[in-house]
């Protein structure tokens, strides 16, 4: 793999781990206002599922190493 393919796993995984770690820690929020009468766990628990998601995403990405954002890369021999 070369040092700009990995580059941009990279940058994708920063940028979806900011979204789902965002998005998670909103809806944390948002639950734990309307339903849960503003206690902290459902924010803790949005921002880690949000961040283990993230997490797990980027992990598979990086291991792949033949698959370049849905193109199917040969493989060298």
């Amino acid at each position: 793999m070369s040092e700009n393919e990995l580059g941009k796993k990279w940058d994708r995984c920063l940028a979806d781990g900011a979204v789902k770690i965002g998005a998670g820690l909103g809806l944390g929020i948002v639950l734990s206002v309307v339903f849960f009468k503003r206690r902290t766990w459902p924010i803790s628990f949005g921002l880690g599922t949000g961040l283990g998601m993230a997490a797990s995403n980027c992990q598979n990405d990086l291991r792949s190493h033949y698959v370049l954002h849905g193109r199917v890369k040969e493989q060298e021999q």
